[in-house]
């Protein structure tokens, strides 16, 4: 059965998240919208237009109350997320942040930029420029290109000024085309969890960017657009000064990875709040100190480790893997816990623990007010 089929009764009647069916994907209605509300006052305060990522939430409900909010577009990783959101009606200011090679990504692109207004995409390589301007002379529409800066992990991106130049050249070329800016996003400085390293690396790498956005300049070209920037980083950027926009995603959501960092860099609580849980149930208590939850590796992702434990267990407990279903809680000792007890989890890295998932169940309060499909789930060409 489907979330819909399994939980459309429960729709507004009080008390509904304590008898859903789990593990369920949570998401707390209030605390969605006050994380919204607090990066689009952040971003207006501070110059910056806003652009966040779609690939954190892949839902066009959350998509567009940002827009509402006042974000100017939507990055996307996948050209497939960004035509989940034109298929919602969302057809402006997309940007994708990944670079889009094969031949039939190429004609989904420009297919694409048909039907969108202001669609634009990174390159790093002048090959993939030459294709994407053939590609867009054949379907009769510029399409808009950002250079895209290679942080230092040699991921994409060009790695150097004269790289950087060598492609404004390719893009010059090519009639089709239009440089719309450049990207740079520092992913591997976001999760630092002081503020003061954090701010460090990231005056570090803005130096490097700061000279290509330079030499672009003495080419006639300098970027109207830079964009990056991300939820660890947001206010170092701002601070800065170098970008003009921000491309923030998890800060939606704050998984733990983000809440283990100084975001504000005062030593105090995150300014975001979690918004983005995972209910499970004790389904095995047989072993003292220690019973076993419907939640395992197919409910949360592995690569930040264990989800933290946010409700309906003792303080003390934790979280550890025990296979594809299972996961087993550690109570401190003397507790117990019974069968069908309600565990609320943080989830350790907020992205890919969506995309496990069909439904936001959305809360207010203990409330099931919603469901929201994750409509670009697995939407990863």
């Amino acid at each position: 059965m489907t979330d819909e089929e399994l939980h459309r009764l429960l729709m507004g009647r009080p008390g509904s998240r304590q008898v859903l069916n789990t593990p369920a994907l949570i998401l707390d209605l209030a605390a969605l919208k006050t994380n919204i509300a607090r990066m689009a006052e952040f971003a207006a305060t501070s110059g910056l237009a806003l652009r966040p990522h779609v690939k954190t939430h892949k839902s066009p409900h959350i998509a567009r109350l940002q827009i509402e909010a006042g974000a100017i577009g939507l990055c996307c990783a996948k050209i497939g997320e960004a035509e989940v959101m034109a298929e919602h009606g969302l057809t402006s200011g997309l940007h994708l942040t990944s670079p889009v090679v094969p031949l039939p990504a190429l004609q989904r692109l420009v297919a694409l930029n048909l039907r969108t207004e202001d669609l634009s995409c990174v390159v790093d390589h002048p090959a993939n420029v030459e294709a994407l301007g053939e590609a867009a002379r054949a379907s009769g529409r510029p399409l808009g290109v950002m250079i895209d800066i290679d942080p230092g992990i040699r991921r994409t991106g060009v790695g150097s000024p004269a790289a950087a130049l060598r492609l404004l050249e390719a893009i010059r070329r090519e009639p089709f085309l239009r440089f719309a800016g450049v990207q740079c996003y520092c992913g591997a400085q976001q999760h630092i969890e002081s503020f003061a390293a954090r701010r460090q690396a990231i005056v570090e790498r803005n130096a490097f960017i700061a000279e290509i956005v330079e030499t672009l300049a003495t080419a006639d070209a300098r970027p109207s657009v830079i964009t990056g920037g991300g939820t660890g980083t947001h206010r170092i950027d701002a601070e800065l000064g170098l970008f003009t926009e921000l491309q923030v995603g998890s800060y939606v959501f704050m998984d733990r990875e983000y809440l283990d960092c100084d975001l504000a860099g005062d030593g105090g609580p995150s300014p975001f709040e979690t918004s983005l849980m995972v209910d499970a149930r004790v389904v095995s208590a047989n072993s003292p100190g220690l019973v076993t939850v419907d939640a395992g590796f197919k409910a949360f992702s592995t690569d930040a480790g264990a989800p933290s434990v946010l409700a309906g267990a003792p303080k003390g407990s934790t979280y550890r893997f025990m296979g594809d279903e299972h996961g087993a809680l550690l109570l401190p000792s003397g507790v117990n816990l019974p069968l069908s007890s309600l565990v609320t989890f943080g989830v350790p890295h907020c992205d890919p623990t969506v995309n496990l998932y069909d439904t936001y169940h959305v809360v207010e309060a203990d409330t099931l007010c919603a469901m929201w499909p994750v409509a670009a789930r697995g939407r990863s060409r």
